[in-house]
């Protein structure tokens, strides 16, 4: 059966989603010690979370590119995450989902949260067909995620390169193995309505 085009797919419980990020070492090591992120982590800036594993290991190349050396499993309240959806504002203006650009702009202004929808990955890292979502936290999102979403974070480093080296040896099912249940995510009819076409 093909995937849908816009859907969410995640690792996750009937209380918690977990997203990924990438990170220094100095932020990511600290954070996965004490299941929070340091004082060296800046709420003011956005900051993207992923449920995509394999979108993660494109965006962070297994854990190799600079300043993305420490790749983490953040889990998350599912009331954090849907609260962040539903006050999310697609990341560019779209003909058809809102009334005109000015009004996309205001909406964008407003909205602690922000949707981009990108090709997902294959286990090569190439796009497939489906998109993958991003979630990008600013402001009030930012401190919620931080301050009271977080369950626990985890390093998940060894496993991005344990994945990578079956991939590159050509152990595909291996590698598959070790790949997070990524799970179509439930949301109620019409929660993403305003998050694509």
């Amino acid at each position: 059966m093909a995937v849908p085009k816009y859907q969410i797919r995640a690792l996750h419980t009937d209380s918690t989603v977990t997203v990924y990020q990438a990170y220094r070492r100095d932020i990511g090591l600290p954070a996965a010690r004490e299941g929070r992120f340091p004082a060296l982590w800046q709420r003011d800036r956005m900051t993207w979370i992923k449920p995509s594993f394999l979108w993660m290991m494109y965006r962070c190349g297994w854990g190799t590119k600079e300043g993305q050396e420490t790749v983490l499993a953040v889990e998350i309240s599912r009331a954090g995450f849907e609260w962040a959806l539903e006050h999310a504002c697609l990341s560019h203006y779209e003909r058809g989902l809102h009334t005109d650009q000015a009004a996309w702009k205001r909406q964008l202004k407003r909205s602690p949260a922000r949707v981009q929808w990108d090709p997902e990955r294959d286990l090569h890292l190439q796009p497939l067909a489906h998109r993958s979502l991003q979630l990008g936290l600013a402001g009030e999102a930012a401190g919620l995620y931080a301050d009271e979403w977080i369950v626990s974070i985890t390093d998940i480093t060894p496993l991005a390169h344990t994945v990578h080296a079956h991939v590159q040896e050509g152990e595909l099912d291996a590698a598959r193995r070790l790949l997070p249940l990524e799970r179509p995510y439930p949301v109620r009819d019409g929660a993403l309505s305003h998050l694509h076409r």
